[in-house]
């Protein structure tokens, strides 16, 4: 079985464990290997290619900064040891990206952040705008306010969800294992590295360990269910070694790793799940202009907005349909009811005023948009 080669993708996210970034013995960044990988994602960069870090370590940082004992933290130690860790982490980020003259931008998100759709949506347009500057977002799990009732608790799961959000396509898992093995590498000498998954099955579950295993937590199961986050959502997935020094580089040149394919693109998946899984809680009726405007490709502006029906939110699922009544599309609105109200046939620079807000007024993005063809709505555009 074939797969994709890495200079293939534009969009990639890289999770990076703090195993492979912190030295557990010193509590200090492994500076070396840092500089190696960021070299790596330099390259990539230089390329055209937007790169993402998923960048665990800040309670650990915190940890050895504020010099507190071994054994388990209670919650909110932790999550004071990861206010203090953030900030260096951050620091330690921007300052290794800086040597090859690269920004870094620094997000810091909780579990409804990517399961909220209004809140989801901020967080995107944030990290695009920060890609369309050509800077790096290094994301993370606030730690400082999540509970263990309201988090990921692992960065594989919260990588799946960022790619799938910011439309990446392809997410790489840095381990401190070279791929799925047939079995528990350690307990079995006879295990095989699987290097291509062509779908996440029940006997590929099996193989990531049971729930009460070493490997299962922040381990191999996790990567599992980060695999069938991202693949659902059209993003290729691997599992590759960052016990190396460049391991993007090792990808690159066909270093071993195990690949998880996906059968859809980032946006046909995206699409679909707007036309099929959200339930619309408005209606937008527009003008010719803007019917002819949305089959061209381009996004809803206010303009072409006649009436508005419905009491959604920012980021709700809503229909879209024609002067004669007939469904258009759906898409995900950028205000709530009020202000698409206020706002509805007029231009966009008069909407920006009415809101007093400066910068893009779409209705409804084109990525956000799913426009019906003649066969019903248009997924694969």
């Amino acid at each position: 079985m074939s797969h994709p080669k890495l200079k293939n993708f534009r969009r990639i996210v890289v999770k990076v464990g703090s195993s492979l970034l912190i030295d557990a013995a010193a509590g200090e960044v492994k500076t070396r290997w840092l500089e190696a990988l960021v070299a790596d994602i330099a390259s990539l960069h230089k390329d055209g290619r937007d790169v993402l870090i998923v960048s665990s370590g800040s309670i650990a940082l915190g940890r050895s900064r504020l010099k507190l004992p071994g054994g388990t933290l209670k919650l909110e130690e932790s999550q004071a040891a990861a206010a203090v860790g953030q900030i260096a982490l951050a620091r330690i980020w921007a300052k290794t990206l800086e040597q090859h003259g690269i920004g870094a931008g620094q997000i810091l998100v909780t579990l409804q952040d990517t399961e909220e759709r209004r809140r989801y949506l901020n967080a995107r347009s944030t990290i695009t705008k920060l890609l369309e500057w050509r800077a790096v977002p290094v994301i993370n799990e606030n730690d400082t306010v999540a509970t263990n009732e309201i988090r990921y608790g692992d960065n594989d799961r919260l990588a799946a969800r960022v790619a799938t959000m910011t439309s990446s396509d392809l997410l790489i898992l840095l381990s401190d294992i070279d791929g799925l093995y047939t079995a528990p590498p350690g307990a079995n000498p006879n295990a095989k590295l699987i290097p291509v998954v062509d779908a996440v099955t029940a006997d590929i579950e099996a193989m990531a360990g049971a729930a009460e295993s070493e490997l299962s937590r922040g381990g191999m199961r996790t990567k599992i269910e980060a695999a069938k986050i991202a693949t659902s959502a059209g993003t290729h997935m691997l599992i590759a070694s960052g016990k190396i020094d460049h391991p993007l580089k090792a990808i690159a040149d066909g270093g071993r790793c195990t690949w998880f394919l996906t059968p859809a693109n980032p946006v046909t998946a995206r699409k679909r799940w707007i036309a099929g899984s959200l339930e619309p809680k408005g209606t937008l009726i527009i003008d010719a202009g803007a019917v002819a405007a949305l089959h061209a490709g381009k996004s809803l502006l206010p303009a072409g907005i006649v009436r508005i029906d419905g009491d959604f939110a920012r980021g709700d699922a809503v229909i879209v349909r024609g002067p004669d009544g007939h469904e258009i599309g759906r898409g995900l609105v950028a205000y709530d009811a009020e202000n698409a109200e206020r706002i509805k046939g007029r231009s966009s620079s008069d909407a920006a005023q009415i809101l007093g807000v400066s910068g893009r007024t779409e209705m409804i993005h084109r990525d956000d948009l799913v426009v019906a063809g003649p066969r019903g709505l248009e997924t694969g555009k």
